[in-house]
């Protein structure tokens, strides 16, 4: 999906850079780191710039190359026009421009419509014991946000979550659900509120027609998700239990040493990767930091997102461990349930995400890939 670029000389490149910057350098009382970090925030914001045009110029045609979208956000969508772009990733708007503007009217209404019949002329027939669990998870969900705490956005994603659950009867509501919706969510209200911090935005200056609006497209691209990964949700959770095996195998592979340690303090995946299986990774990271990790998750497509995540998983757990190989049983496993991310930003996730495309690319390609030499 990406391309890699292999620096075989970083000290000439290093050496090339300074002779180009020479008449900076010699600049009166500008100290050189100050100087390298302004070039550096120059440069960022002129690569930006340009992505920025390759999007817009892509989403500007008829017909949408679907194929240049999804290289182009691998690497990362800009947030002004995330909320397009991930409704086109995810199918729920079609590449034609012509129609788009009828399917997501009809849509729209369509969910309003099963909102209607469930919260208003059924309202007596609820499941109570379906709504009261939802209830409570959305209680807890991004507990430390301000945008969740907010009543009006609380019923929201309860509305959406009740919905999808009566229509998915083979697995109906399982807890992690409720993660899955908000980065939707929020990339979707978003774009009702640009230039402003939507985790901390005033749910009142929004209109109704725009919550209306941002409830129903998450509900349809979360739905679009939860068919890919269906099996995750259904009865014993298969997919997760073979998502588990895998990764298992995989850090064999990859980390034998580490693998070992786990072996011989009784550590057992299912103890810590269920959760990032079941929430793909959202617990262990800011959610500001997951919606960047989704432009390249949404790239790889919905039937490839679940194999690419299983990569992730991998380059995740590696990433702590020399520390893990120091650790017993317990801090290992209290270590790996609050990993230290809470700090991270955009080039965490991108150095994250090259190193599952990276290990993706050495063992994806053989059926196998993942047994034990």
């Amino acid at each position: 999906m990406s391309n890699t670029i292999s620096i075989k000389n970083p000290q000439a490149v290093r050496s090339n850079s300074s002779s180009e910057t020479n008449g900076l350098s010699g600049s009166p009382g500008r100290p050189k780191s100050a100087e390298s970090k302004m070039l550096g925030d120059v440069a960022e914001l002129n690569s930006k710039a340009i992505r920025f045009k390759k999007f817009e110029a892509l989403l500007e045609c008829a017909v949408v190359d679907m194929e240049q979208l999804k290289k182009l956000s691998w690497m990362g969508v800009p947030e002004e026009i995330r909320h397009t772009v991930w409704k086109l990733l995810m199918g729920y708007l079609p590449s034609n421009s012509k129609s788009r503007d009828d399917i997501l009217k009809k849509k729209r209404g369509e969910y309003l419509e099963y909102v209607h019949q469930q919260f208003f002329e059924g309202k007596s027939s609820l499941d109570q014991a379906l709504v009261h669990q939802i209830h409570i998870d959305i209680l807890r969900t991004n507990a430390s946000i301000p945008l969740y705490q907010n009543t009006i956005i609380q019923e929201s994603l309860e509305r959406i979550l009740y919905i999808w659950a009566i229509r998915h009867p083979a697995s109906g509501y399982v807890q992690g659900i409720n993660d899955l919706a908000t980065p939707f969510f929020q990339v979707f209200l978003q774009s009702y509120v640009p230039l402003e911090d939507v985790e901390r935005v005033d749910v009142l200056r929004i209109s109704q027609d725009s919550l209306n609006e941002v409830e129903s497209d998450t509900f349809w691209c979360l739905t679009r998700l939860l068919d890919g990964i269906q099996d995750n949700y259904t009865h014993a959770q298969p997919g997760i239990q073979r998502q588990i095996a895998r990764l298992k195998e995989l850090i064999n592979r990859i980390d034998a040493q580490l693998y070992a340690h786990f072996q011989s303090e009784g550590v057992e995946f299912i103890q810590f990767a269920f959760r990032w299986m079941n929430c793909l990774l959202m617990r262990e990271l800011p959610l500001k930091s997951t919606i960047r990790m989704w432009d390249s998750y949404q790239a790889e497509g919905i039937e490839g997102l679940s194999e690419f995540h299983l990569y992730v998983c991998a380059a995740f757990l590696v990433k702590w461990s020399a520390e893990l190989k120091k650790m017993e049983f317990q801090d290992i496993i209290q270590f790996l349930q609050s990993c230290p991310t809470a700090t991270w930003g955009d080039r965490d996730i991108e150095l994250l995400l090259s190193e599952a495309f990276m290990w993706k690319s050495l063992f994806g390609s053989s059926p196998n890939h993942l047994k034990p030499s």
